[in-house]
């Protein structure tokens, strides 16, 4: 019933395949490329679907074939139409600071970093790679510091106590990308702690991008 538009490699398609996972929901999973083909969210039949042209999609044919994008929103949807498992933690303050957090790294630190604004810093502006490497470091590095401060609130637990939900979504792809362009992340102990815990579990481990069947 459920159908996700997915590239193996987007951080934001990752955020949504983890949230499945974590409510125990099954989905198809349609793969777009997002560089073969000049990019295949590009393309007329991708953007009839979303005219944003970007990734995630959700599909839900349970609802009238409804199509969510954006995966802050997709997950707010799935936690509200699947609401157990929650995401969410039921005290506002918490719930609050839950998606304050994510949304520092889904609005504050990922847009700074995907892979059109690579791709502008290198064919528009001419930046070598090594410009555009220590561009990356610098915004990456810039949010996981704000990031690891405000997991003080929580104490060493994960944001639903002994369960990770919407923030681990968030957090989770973001250290993925972190780590490929080789951050240093020996400042973040709070971070790192949280990654340990989360990656063991399945939710996880079949989100991950090299387990998708588009990987390559």
């Amino acid at each position: 019933m459920l159908t996700l538009y997915s590239y193996w490699r987007s951080s934001a398609a990752y955020r949504v395949r983890i949230a499945l996972g974590l409510k125990g929901l099954a989905y198809q999973q349609v793969p777009v490329h997002l560089v073969k083909d000049g990019g295949q969210q590009h393309s007329a039949d991708y953007l009839a679907l979303n005219p944003q042209g970007l990734l995630p999609l959700l599909v839900d044919a349970g609802n009238g074939g409804v199509r969510i994008a954006q995966s802050l929103a997709i997950l707010e949807y799935l936690d509200e139409v699947f609401p157990v498992p929650a995401l969410l933690p039921a005290d506002p303050a918490q719930r609050a600071q839950v998606r304050a957090l994510a949304l520092h790294i889904a609005c504050d630190i990922h847009p700074l970093n995907n892979l059109r604004v690579l791709q502008y810093l290198s064919t528009e502006l001419g930046a070598s790679d090594e410009a555009k490497n220590t561009w990356y470091r610098h915004w990456v590095d810039n949010g996981l510091a704000a990031v690891e401060q405000g997991l003080a609130v929580f104490d060493g637990r994960l944001s639903l106590g002994e369960r990770p939900g919407y923030l681990e979504a968030c957090l989770i792809p973001q250290l993925y990308n972190a780590r490929r362009f080789e951050c240093d992340l020996s400042g973040y102990p709070r971070i790192l702690a949280i990654a340990a815990r989360c990656e063991a579990l399945d939710a996880f481990k079949n989100a991950a991008p090299e387990v998708q069947p588009d990987a390559q």
